[in-house]
């Protein structure tokens, strides 16, 4: 191997204070006298065809990553705002190919969400034992996840479901997720039985409805009341009967529904309690509430053996909407998914070449 030549290369490294570093390289050129063969010499950490060093791209990257603009990057670092915006789509595709052939997760929350007026709900899947988003798919019906579900990796490991109290997603998880079991998440359970109730209360007393401090004494759990409110909450009860009696009901209900982590034992003598307390909702103007229960009935019950909920979900859900914000709106859901994948989906360290 002998050098041809050598020509001249010029890069943008990392910034000394206020001082942008710039490397003039002067580059051999080779040639193989075994197999007649030109190449140049590689260093670590510059790509061919690079103007710029990977330290320098990263610097770019994790500056536009915690906030600083476009705008003033392109004054700090003299780049231009394409540049900027490039670098960073290339470091956010690395970090979402670092992802590529995932299997799913022993235990899956499912959970909708908002995206555009024009296409819609997205539906974002996480990752509860890790607390990470597994992947954020367009569409919340069965139709337009099938195509998604039916590639997915890895589904028939999946042994726990977390979801609300959806029909739709219920029939997606039955049907593409046969080993999994369906746990109904806690608080949708309770906010369905509230929402119920203060629905029955409109109807017996409309004006005593439009109370906002008798609203927040019927929202809260009694036991979390103290007993200058229980005095007042009992005396307005005193005047309907009926809505005495639900209330006190559905008291009795709510703390079934929030015992958790109860070993079987107690489970099992708890059923016949709870079996009994919905067959009154449903001797009651309350039936409706009771139908729901009971087609529900198993989802609800594994909230007693379970600790996981979806709140891992609704917190990744307001990171997202924050992500959105921050764009300024996202009109291609591929942008989207890259950059919540990317944000709330991977945990590792960008290789450093």
């Amino acid at each position: 191997m002998r050098i041809k030549s050598t020509h001249g290369r010029t890069v943008k490294h990392t910034r000394q204070g206020n001082q942008l570093m710039v490397l003039h390289l002067r580059i051999p050129k080779y040639h193989c006298l075994s197999c007649n063969r030109y190449f140049r010499h590689r260093f670590a950490g510059l790509r061919p065809w690079h103007r710029s060093t990977e330290a320098y791209r990263l610097e770019v990257f994790e500056a536009h990553e915690g906030g600083v603009s476009q705008r003033k990057l392109t004054r700090t670092h003299n780049i231009g705002s394409a540049t900027v915006e490039r670098w960073y789509q290339s470091y956010i595709k690395q970090r979402v190919s670092e992802l590529s052939g995932r299997s799913c997760p022993q235990v899956l929350g499912i959970d909708e969400h908002f995206f555009t007026r024009k296409k819609g709900y997205a539906t974002t899947l996480v990752d509860l034992k890790n607390h990470k988003v597994f992947d954020v798919v367009l569409g919340r019906s069965e139709a337009s996840l099938r195509s998604y579900l039916k590639r997915l990796p890895g589904r028939e490991n999946v042994r726990i479901i977390v979801m609300d109290l959806s029909e739709t997603y219920r029939r997606i998880a039955q049907q593409y997720f046969p080993n999994a079991m369906i746990v109904a998440d806690r608080f949708h359970v309770i906010r369905l039985v509230n929402q119920h109730f203060l629905k029955l209360w409109q109807q017996y007393d409309p004006e005593g409805r439009k109370n906002r401090g008798l609203l927040s004494l019927m929202r809260r759990h009694h036991w979390r009341l103290s007993a200058v409110q229980k005095e007042r909450l009992h005396q307005y009860l005193a005047q309907s009967p009926v809505l005495n009696a639900l209330y006190f009901a559905k008291q009795q209900l709510n703390g079934f529904l929030t015992l958790r982590m109860t070993h079987r034992e107690r489970a099992s003598k708890m059923l016949p309690k709870f079996l009994a307390l919905i067959r009154q909702f449903e001797q009651s103007p309350a039936r409706a509430l009771a139908a729901t229960l009971l087609s529900w009935l198993e989802p609800i019950v594994r909230m007693w053996r379970f600790s996981k909920s979806n709140g891992i979900t609704e917190g990744f859900h307001t990171k997202m909407e924050m992500l959105s914000r921050r764009a300024y709106g996202f009109r291609n859901f591929e942008n989207y998914r890259l950059r919540v994948l990317a944000q709330c989906g991977w945990n590792g360290v960008i290789n450093r070449v």
